[in-house]
């Protein structure tokens, strides 16, 4: 592909005005061929993922392909009812008129993409911008170079450049593609790059959508259900090596039954990865030195109660619990993104609550218990982007909920309506009669306040 991004851009923006993108026969014809092509190389995505950071095959296909092929089948089925205007409801004041909100490609639209989920998190937000007629550039993670060879190759294969295209690379070709006038911005990665992402966005006044991350609290009240909520814990937070944006970051648990969760949790680990996690065929190893180096900064404080075992060559971390934490010790002053689980415990629910809303608003919270009253009072008392009640994860798993964060964790949502609504200006068009034309509206004004004020007069109170 072209290196001149100016080019890509301006050949784009040429396509798009043709209208083709426009058609929902063109929408779902291109649909259904990114589908053939992700059929077609499983094979070579799982084989990618494996040698970026050795991601078992059931994990690449649920996590990875499955949640793009669910997004393409429901795009395709409902794209009909999407893309028609939505009749709204006309205000009496405006008698004899209709009001409707038409839904319309931006046009140019860019998708950066992170490393942690590298093929799902390049195909769900270009599913979208496809599903709403736009041109797409697709920018995914150098931290993943095999899984973007991957990418590159089938969408090279699917699509024309001029409709949608890959730029591989690192940061100059991010900072270049940044550098132009895209219509939209959709962007995944870390909220440190988010802020330059928005910074370059704001610069052109280019509307964005930031997927970022943040501290997803986990909290456990007396009432869980403790293996059920212990199994459901150690699925969340070490799939993918607790690389997922929104793994359960740490545990709060109540003091009453701590012992007995983490004692449920070590077992749970066993049963997942045996008593050497490091020759399960099932666990993921780091993405880099980098981030291995991060990581091992975390071990130093507070107690490891399993786990802490490190392997630089294989870039292996075990799954490790650390109990006797702290508020202030470092891992628990930024995002983890890896397989340690630090532990605190507590006695007074609204004191936690009080503790997390004192931090950033967190991408995801998860709450174990059978209490009702203390269920709702965490959905309405704490700020956060989605979460599951004794469950993990799995709130991005149901397409006809919006994924996406709030305040750091991120700006805006997608995932499957809301990707289509997401990659779409909403334009309100509001067609008035010309049967009738009341002079109500036209001045001169005088005594006409006197008529408005008597008929709101219940509204003014």
């Amino acid at each position: 592909m072209t290196s001149d991004y100016k080019n890509l851009l301006e050949n784009q923006r040429n396509f798009f005005s043709t209208g083709k993108t426009r058609e929902k026969s063109f929408r779902i014809k291109n649909l259904k061929r990114l589908k053939l092509a992700i059929i077609a190389h499983i094979d070579e995505i799982m084989s990618a993922l494996e040698k970026d950071f050795r991601k078992c095959q059931f994990e690449t296909f649920t996590s990875e392909i499955m949640s793009a092929l669910d997004e393409i089948n429901l795009a395709i089925k409902n794209l009909d009812s999407w893309m028609a205007p939505a009749r709204v409801k006309t205000p009496i004041t405006l008698f004899k008129a209709t009001s409707r909100v038409y839904y319309e490609p931006f046009g140019t639209a860019l998708v950066i993409t992170a490393w942690n989920y590298p093929f799902q998190l390049a195909m769900d937000p270009l599913i979208g911008a496809l599903s709403a007629g736009n041109c797409c550039v697709v920018k995914p993670s150098e931290l993943s170079p095999n899984t973007s060879k991957v990418v590159a190759a089938m969408i090279k294969e699917c699509f024309m450049e001029e409709y949608c295209a890959v730029v591989e690379g690192g940061i100059d070709e991010t900072t270049a593609l940044l550098n132009e006038k895209f219509d939209f911005i959709h962007y995944t990665g870390s909220t440190r790059v988010g802020r330059i992402v928005a910074q370059a966005a704001a610069n052109r006044l280019t509307p964005i959508v930031l997927e970022m991350g943040g501290k997803s609290p986990c909290i456990v009240d007396s009432t869980a259900d403790i293996e059920t909520t212990a199994r459901r814990i150690v699925w969340g937070k070490f799939i993918n090596a607790g690389q997922t944006c929104v793994a359960p970051d740490y545990l709060i648990v109540h003091k009453e039954i701590k012992d007995s969760l983490v004692q449920a949790i070590q077992k749970h680990i066993r049963d997942f990865y045996g008593d050497s996690p490091e020759k399960s065929g099932d666990y993921c190893r780091i993405i880099n030195q980098k981030h291995f180096d991060r990581l091992l900064t975390f071990l130093q404080n507070g107690t490891i109660v399993v786990g802490g075992n490190t392997d630089r060559n294989q870039l292996y971390i075990a799954p490790t619990l650390i109990d006797n934490v702290t508020w202030e010790d470092p891992a628990m002053q930024e995002e983890i993104f890896g397989p340690i689980l630090p532990i605190l415990e507590y006695e007074d629910l609204a004191k936690v609550i009080a503790m997390i809303n004192a931090r950033s608003k967190p991408l995801a919270l998860y709450f174990f218990s059978r209490d009702k009253k203390a269920q709702k009072r965490m959905i309405h008392e704490v700020p956060f982007g989605g979460g599951c009640i004794n469950t993990t994860l799995m709130h991005t798993v149901n397409p006809n909920l919006p994924f996406g964060g709030i305040g750091n964790s991120g700006i805006g949502s997608y995932h499957g309506k809301w990707s289509f609504e997401t990659f779409s200006h909403k334009k309100s068009v509001l067609n008035k009669s010309i049967r009738i034309d009341p002079r109500l509206p036209y001045p001169p004004y005088k005594k006409k306040v006197n008529f408005l004020r008597s008929l709101y007069q219940k509204l003014l109170g």
